[in-house]
């Protein structure tokens, strides 16, 4: 039996621009599609020419951008007892060490990112088994682990974007929601298509962004243009 497709599927088939576009060409393409009735998140996905098996090549981080995400985070920080009062004014849902811990050990998993000082490192091993397989586990790569916590929790809290390439060296992250203005979510693809490139590998060969795309949770992508970088004389 042939698959049945929907009016609003066909009415947004017929609007996938056939050309690469400049990041606000394609956020305001990507705007005039039918979509849900709920506020979709868009989400960008980078094609990079990386090879994911070597380490040095791995593309892994998190950025802050310009006009947030649309999401509010809940986050925790496990550091001592003189970065618990600041943390909480910034935001974080507990923050506390081998109490909160021990909270987690007992089954409290109601969070979204956790913020670890360097020194806390060693108590927060312990939940290994329990954060890592859920992509909780802090890391300095990822900016999770760092002495300034505040800054951290506030930023987290507002949606900070983590990210790492898969196997097949692709980037995905979420880059706002549809309700944004196009100004501001053109601002947010930006952001992020820079943060990547200024990440390059110093062994990658050829070229780095392969391919570019953006789209609603809900609706088709639209590709987007990237300008070879210039080479110097």
């Amino acid at each position: 039996m042939a698959t049945k497709i929907s009016k609003r599927s066909k009415a947004n088939a017929a609007l996938i621009p056939q050309n690469v576009m400049t990041a606000a060409e394609a956020v305001s393409a990507v705007k005039k599609f039918k979509g849900p009735k709920f506020d979709q998140t868009v989400n960008i996905v980078m094609h990079l020419g990386i090879d994911a098996d070597q380490a040095d090549q791995a593309i892994r981080g998190s950025v802050s951008l310009p006009n947030g995400i649309g999401v509010k985070k809940k986050v925790i920080a496990f550091c001592r007892e003189d970065n618990i009062k600041p943390a909480k004014e910034a935001g974080a849902l507990e923050a506390g060490g081998e109490d909160l811990v021990a909270k987690i050990e007992g089954g409290w998993m109601d969070f979204d990112v956790a913020i670890a000082t360097p020194d806390m490192m060693r108590v927060v091993s312990k939940l290994g088994k329990v954060l890592g397989p859920k992509g909780l586990m802090p890391s300095p790569k990822s900016g999770t682990v760092t002495n300034d916590v505040a800054t951290a929790v506030k930023e987290y809290s507002a949606g900070k974007v983590e990210f790492r390439n898969d196997k097949a060296g692709n980037v995905h992250a979420v880059v706002g929601k549809m309700s944004f203005a196009t100004d501001a979510l053109t601002q947010n693809v930006e952001h992020f298509i820079k943060h990547i490139e200024k990440m390059r590998p110093s062994s990658t060969k050829g070229a780095y962004i392969k391919k570019c795309v953006i789209a609603g949770c809900m609706t088709p992508g639209v590709q987007i243009k990237i300008e070879a970088p210039k080479v110097e004389d």
